[in-house]
């Protein structure tokens, strides 16, 4: 099979209107303060994504052949502004949230606009976030728009009032104050029963790279010590789209290191077993 070059997995193109999954690059990178790079992270996670084996030993079949997946057009910014690009996805996602859309980003503040999206179909809706931060900083670099704020701006903007941490060793001492430590899952440690418990029946996965221990994953911008390891994160995920409805997803700040195309396979595995495992036959 020849491998189409902009397709997540490089299978062969087709429509978005026949596909049960959208996979959506968005390579924002407008407020990122610490280490760059995520920008080129959706390019990286596609071209790695070309090398995963599709036959799933758990599930027990090739992915491609049951579930349909399409890859949109990489989504274009005509600046590098988060604020201002909170339209510009909304404006590409909205028609489709009929569909399961995987975006992967770019840095996380993409998310608030994905969930605004999905918001307006499930109005029940809650986020399963997954990251070494809680990003509920009201402003941060002078932006209410930064991806340290993309919590915040879910809760805040889009009446998200569920919102269930998994992976957090970070937060500012504001930021402790504001949250509700009852729905936070600190470093490697989660109790899998509380988290299905604490999310609505119709749930929007956000998930940052860095909620993984760094000797895992160091390819991202803002890396902790600690957090959580891979057959952690597919028990939840495995668990939590047997339980729920998860809707759609996204998977941020992956900041590729030149010559270490391990870390953007490891993405593109990840974005590969949620997607099995929300559709498993």
């Amino acid at each position: 099979m020849k491998n189409t070059p902009n397709n997540f997995l490089g299978i062969p193109e087709i429509s978005p209107e026949e596909a049960e999954v959208l996979v959506l690059p968005i390579p924002l990178e407008a407020t990122v303060s610490y280490g760059r790079g995520t920008g080129k992270g959706p390019s990286a996670i596609i071209e790695a994504s070309k090398h995963v084996e599709l036959y799933d030993h758990e599930l027990g079949y090739e992915v491609n052949e049951k579930i349909k997946i399409a890859t949109l057009p990489t989504v274009v910014f005509p600046e590098q502004n988060a604020e201002k690009a909170q339209d510009v996805i909304a404006e590409v996602a909205e028609p489709w949230t009929n569909k399961f859309i995987l975006s992967l980003g770019g840095e996380h503040s993409i998310t608030p606009a994905l969930v605004s999206a999905y918001q307006k179909k499930y109005s029940d809706l809650s986020i399963l976030y997954f990251d070494a931060h809680t990003d509920m900083r009201e402003e941060w670099g002078g932006t209410k728009w930064s991806h340290a704020c993309a919590a915040r701006r879910c809760q805040d903007n889009h009446n998200i009032k569920n919102i269930v941490w998994v992976g957090v060793r970070n937060t500012s001492l504001g930021e402790q104050q504001y949250i509700n430590k009852e729905q936070v899952n600190y470093g490697n440690k989660y109790d899998l029963k509380k988290i299905i418990s604490q999310l609505s029946p119709n749930v929007y996965i956000s998930f940052d790279v860095d909620c993984f221990d760094v000797s895992t994953m160091p390819a991202t911008g803002t890396p902790e010590p600690g957090g959580i390891g891979w057959y952690q994160v597919m028990e939840i995920f495995e668990t939590v789209t047997r339980e729920k409805n998860v809707v759609g997803a996204d998977i941020a700040e992956c900041a590729p290191i030149p010559g270490f195309h391990g870390y953007d396979f490891l993405v593109a595995k990840l974005a590969f077993k949620l997607i099995g495992y929300k559709f498993r036959k």
